[in-house]
């Protein structure tokens, strides 16, 4: 028994008898013509099939008390292969997926229409569907079409939403997610030296973009996590920039936030650095406050307290040290984020807002401090795994001194 077929086991488990749970891989949304924006599989598919293509459906039911997983997969085509390589067959998906057998998707109807006629018997077939929507004006997911599907056609179908179920399980990391978060850092470890050794001044921040891209594709890596940041100077205090089109100048700081991808599992790194090589007094000294306020999370993160706990904490350290550096604004006026989310699958993964931290939650540590009218803007960003009774840095060997930094720079 693979992952894939024992995370599927976890989430049977905890489905009603007599049900169903459909989840999607999702679909290739044209471009023009022939050509398809590049395809994005559902996280959710993913994490319980490891398979990463479009057009399936991964379907698990279970009626009394007996689990059963079968995918459902887009026919070969023969001419199409020749063109843009060939679909998965049976043999691939099982040895991928270990699910229990392999369908046409074109009989996905049917086999829900046969299911249904079964379920009568027990009160109506009841339906699992990852039913997540982030806006109200976002567009309709497949789920969620086919759960509109559901009901008009089967009007005493029950739909469960599965989301609640998935979130729970992909918070907690297991050691094979863990190894996966950890290549992916290495990979941007790479990625940021690489720029760390080539940045000079009047160089274009989109040029400090491509050395990152170039150093993931020579390691492997075609997808990054998100989009590059990378802001030199004032630019830097836009907590999201990523226009990355202007000239860095001698005297700036340059603030990268980015991450690489190893097998859809993201890393989600910042680092500060000097464009010339060397920080002034004055970049060193907020430099320290940031690193102290990063300090603060990790030696504070651990079972039992929250991401809002750790902010708080930030805020407290910031409260003490902004006036020693001159800044009697309010925290707000220069640290305007929060200091943590969860990291995984996604860049911002699946969380339950307010839960409290547990053994394997992966977690992002990212103070910061933004001033305007000095043009200076510094984040440092780590990843945290939460253990039994605290956490580990898995970031930890990537350059945070500014010591060294400048060492590593000036070689």
């Amino acid at each position: 028994m693979n992952e894939y077929s024992e995370r599927r086991n976890r989430f049977m488990e905890q489905m009603e008898d007599n049900s169903l749970a459909l989840l999607f891989s999702g679909d290739e949304i044209q471009k023009s013509e022939d050509e398809a924006y590049p395809f994005a599989v559902n996280r959710n598919f993913y994490y319980l099939s490891g398979i990463d293509k479009a057009g399936m459906v991964l379907a698990l039911s279970k009626f009394n008390g007996v689990r059963s997983s079968r995918m459902f997969i887009l026919p070969y085509d023969e001419f199409w292969a020749k063109w843009v390589g060939g679909r998965m067959r049976e043999e691939e998906v099982k040895k991928i997926s270990e699910v229990d057998s392999v369908a046409n998707v074109n009989d996905l109807d049917d086999y829900v229409a046969s299911l249904y006629n079964n379920a009568r018997y027990y009160g109506g077939l009841k339906v699992y569907l990852d039913l997540w929507k982030y806006t109200f004006e976002q567009s309709d997911s497949k789920a969620i079409r086919y759960a509109k599907k559901l009901v008009a056609n089967y009007v005493n179908t029950k739909v469960i939403d599965a989301y609640p179920i998935l979130c729970e399980m992909r918070m907690v990391k297991d050691e094979k997610e863990v190894a996966k978060i950890l290549k992916a850092i290495d990979i941007t470890r790479s990625g940021v030296y690489a720029m760390m050794r080539n940045v000079k001044p009047k160089m274009n921040e989109m040029v400090m973009e491509g050395i990152f891209n170039f150093s993931l594709a020579q390691r492997g890596c075609n997808t990054n996590a998100f989009k590059t940041i990378a802001a030199s100077g004032k630019r830097a205090t836009i907590l999201h920039y990523s226009d990355n089109n202007c000239v860095m100048e001698d005297g700036e700081l340059f603030l990268c936030d980015l991450g690489a991808t190893y097998d859809h599992y993201c890393a989600d790194i910042s680092r500060t650095f000097p464009v010339n090589g060397k920080f002034t007094a004055r970049q060193k000294e907020i430099y320290k406050v940031v690193l102290g306020a990063q300090k603060v999370v990790e030696n504070n993160a651990r079972p039992g307290v929250t991401t809002r706990d750790l902010n708080q904490k930030v805020i407290d350290y910031y409260k003490e040290e902004l006036p020693k550096l001159g800044l009697n604004g309010d925290v707000s006026e220069y640290y305007f984020h929060g200091v943590s989310h969860h990291l995984g699958l996604d860049v911002h993964d699946v969380d339950i807002r307010g839960s409290k931290l547990k053994k394997g939650n992966v977690i992002t540590n990212e103070p910061g401090l933004y001033i305007e009218k000095e043009g200076i803007g510094i984040r440092i960003e780590d990843d945290l795994l939460i253990t039994d009774d605290g956490c580990i840095n898995l970031a930890k060997d990537f350059l945070h001194d500014p010591d060294e930094i400048e060492r590593f720079m000036n070689k």
